[in-house]
C-alpha cells in the first residue's frame, strides 16, 4: 500500500510539473497570440486603478532565495498592475511571510501597523481592487465575483491553481473585492488541486506565475523576509490609475 501511494504522488508531482511547464509555454505565447494593441478595454469603472497591459516580470529577492514572478497582464490587467505598482513603489521590500502553510502557500504583503494593505497616499485609504478572472477562452476577464458567485460551476479559469508557484491576491473570505497588497504563492499538491476540480480556481484572482526558483519555496518559513522586489522587464506596459 505504501509503494502505490509512493507511486501515485510521484506520477501527481509528474503532472504538476508537466502542468506547470505548459503554463509556462503559454504565458510566453500571449504577446503573440495578441500581437498590437491590448486586446480589450478594461471597465471604465477601474479607471482609476493601476492597470498592467500586457506581460512584466518581477525578480523577488528573499531571505530563502530568490524568484521571478511573470505577471500576466491580458488575463488580469488590474490585479498585475496592482502587484506591479506596488513592487515599483518599494512597498514589499523588508515585508516578511507571515503565513506560511507545508505544501500549500506562504504569504506575504502585510504592512506593519493597523493597516492591512496599501494605504494610497492621495486618499489616506487602503487601495483595494475588484475580483478579476479570466474564464479559458475569453478574451477579457469577469469582475466583481467569484465564478461561484455568478453560478458558472463549469468554467475553468484561464490562469488555474494547478501548477506550482501559482500567484494569487489575499482577500477576506466575506468580500471578493477587498484584496489589496496581500499576496500568496501555492505550492500545488496535484492530489488535491487537479486542474478545474479544485477548491481555489475561480475563488482568489491569479495573476502570475514563478517562472524561476519555484525550489526557494520549499525554504520559505514564517519570518522570511522579501530583501527587495524589482520589476525588471515589462515597465513600459504598466499604466498608473487616471
Amino acid at each position: 500500500v505504501i509503494g502505490q501511494a509512493s507511486e501515485r504522488k510521484s506520477k501527481g508531482k509528474e503532472e504538476a510539473r508537466a502542468a506547470y511547464d505548459r503554463l509556462v509555454d503559454e504565458l510566453g505565447s500571449l504577446e503573440n497570440n495578441w500581437v498590437g494593441a491590448f486586446p480589450y478595454t478594461v471597465p471604465a469603472e477601474y479607471a482609476d486603478k493601476p492597470q498592467l497591459l500586457g506581460r512584466a516580470e518581477v525578480e523577488l529577492n528573499t531571505t530563502a532565495g530568490r524568484m521571478v514572478i511573470t505577471l500576466d497582464g491580458y488575463s488580469a490587467p488590474i490585479t498585475a498592475g496592482n502587484f506591479a505598482d506596488l513592487v515599483q513603489r518599494g512597498f514589499y521590500d523588508g515585508l516578511t511571510f507571515d503565513r506560511v502553510e507545508t505544501f500549500f502557500l506562504a504569504q506575504a504583503g502585510d504592512p506593519p501597523g493597523p493597516a492591512d494593505g496599501y494605504v494610497d497616499p492621495a486618499t489616506g485609504k487602503i487601495r483595494t481592487i475588484p475580483m478579476e478572472i479570466r474564464a479559458k477562452g475569453e478574451v477579457m476577464p469577469r469582475y466583481g465575483q467569484t465564478f461561484d458567485q455568478m453560478g458558472l460551476w463549469d468554467v475553468e479559469p484561464a490562469l488555474p491553481f494547478s501548477a506550482e508557484g501559482t500567484v494569487a491576491m489575499a482577500r477576506y473570505p466575506d468580500d471578493p473585492n477587498s484584496a489589496s497588497s496581500q499576496f500568496f504563492i501555492f505550492m500545488a499538491e496535484p492530489d488535491l488541486t487537479p486542474a478545474g476540480l479544485n477548491l481555489m480556481d475561480g475563488r482568489y484572482a491569479v495573476f502570475g506565475y514563478v517562472t524561476e526558483g519555484t525550489e526557494v519555496l520549499r525554504h520559505i518559513k514564517v519570518g522570511d523576509r522579501i530583501l527587495s522586489a524589482r520589476l525588471i522587464s515589462g515597465q513600459d506596459n504598466l499604466k498608473t490609475g487616471a
